[in-house]
């Protein structure tokens, strides 16, 4: 048990470390390349920073452990909003920015409609088991690629309209500050960051089934809470930072972000490559996302589009709740 503990620690730096050594790596010769910088904020960097819970998901998949898998991609979203924006707006209060409230939300609450309706094959189909086929795989990925369209032209074809973007000129004000390395340093940085990924996949995937062997509890309970819980201490922290700097909207964003990400891409990838057996009480984890996913909106629009320290209390007592039923119940 001690020695699955470790493993599962020592997996999952490797996967926040090894993400953050392949961004680098992979946006320095991008810049190599002149590639523009909203390209690279809209590929590299934010594909980047959810690597981590790809390569989990996708290792467990290939395994056929998909109930791990489920539970750390339902796991990673509800953090987000009861975890990561919650403890943020406790920090400071987050200012939303309208981009977000008109685009990202929407699709974010879309993508976890599409996820809840694929899923829940029993309750709409009446079917004997719920299950996300490679059909239902490949849908949430034509979903994702709606959205990157839809944000790359918003950016892209409008340039007067983002000439101030946030995002974009968070992402130059990065790129600025990066160490300028030669294309052979920013490729072995690229390749050194991608090792560390697929070891440190599959030593917390596999750390994290001995784990659940030797508690004697279901594998994607250990997904939801442990795995989901490492995987999204970057954006917790990336969070914090950003709304110390007087950068709400990026905390946010990245906060929505990263549900469309993984509900869309991530589950879709995972369902393409083995069908996801959903767990026993996992449409209600769902519908829980689906709650605090609908909570978002109203909160955004409230008054002066800030997520007060209140609401961030708010949010956080709800998951704290639920995650101490869960356990308590499993």
């Amino acid at each position: 048990m001690l020695t699955a503990g470790l493993l599962l620690t020592l997996g999952l730096v490797l996967l926040v470390g090894g993400a953050q050594v392949m961004i680098r790596g992979a946006t320095a010769l991008a810049q190599a390349f002149n590639v523009p910088p909203v390209v690279i904020g809209l590929t590299i960097v934010a594909f980047g920073t959810s690597a981590p819970e790809l390569v989990v998901n996708s290792t467990a998949a290939l395994a056929h452990q998909t109930e791990l898998a489920f539970g750390s991609i339902v796991g990673s979203c509800t953090l987000n909003l009861g975890w990561v924006l919650a403890v943020t707006a406790l920090v400071k209060p987050i200012k939303v920015e309208r981009s977000i409230i008109s685009r990202e939300i929407p699709m974010m609450l879309l993508g976890t409609a599409a996820f809840f309706v694929l899923a829940a094959d029993q309750f709409f189909d009446r079917a004997l088991e719920n299950v996300l086929s490679r059909g239902n795989g490949v849908l949430l990925l034509l979903l994702f690629g709606v959205f990157l369209y839809y944000t790359i032209s918003a950016i892209l074809l409008a340039p007067r309209k983002t000439q101030h973007d946030p995002f974009v000129e968070e992402i130059k004000d990065s790129l600025e500050r990066r160490k300028v390395r030669s294309k052979a340093a920013s490729f072995a940085l690229t390749v050194v960051g991608l090792v560390g990924l697929v070891a440190g996949g599959r030593l917390t995937v596999y750390a994290a089934v001995n784990i659940a062997t030797a508690l004697g509890v279901p594998e994607f309970l250990i997904g939801l809470t442990i795995i989901s819980f490492g995987t999204t201490l970057p954006e917790l922290v990336t969070g914090i930072l950003a709304t110390r700097r007087g950068e709400g909207d990026l905390a946010m964003g990245n906060v929505v972000g990263s549900n469309i990400f993984n509900l869309l891409f991530i589950g879709g990838t995972v369902a393409v490559i083995h069908p996801i057996n959903v767990p026993p009480g996992g449409i209600l984890d769902l519908l829980v996302l689906a709650t605090l996913s609908l909570l978002v909106l109203p909160i955004a629009i409230r008054g002066e589009r800030t997520v007060t320290r209140l609401e961030g209390g708010f949010l956080l007592l709800l998951y704290l709740a639920y995650a101490g039923w869960r356990v308590a119940t499993h």
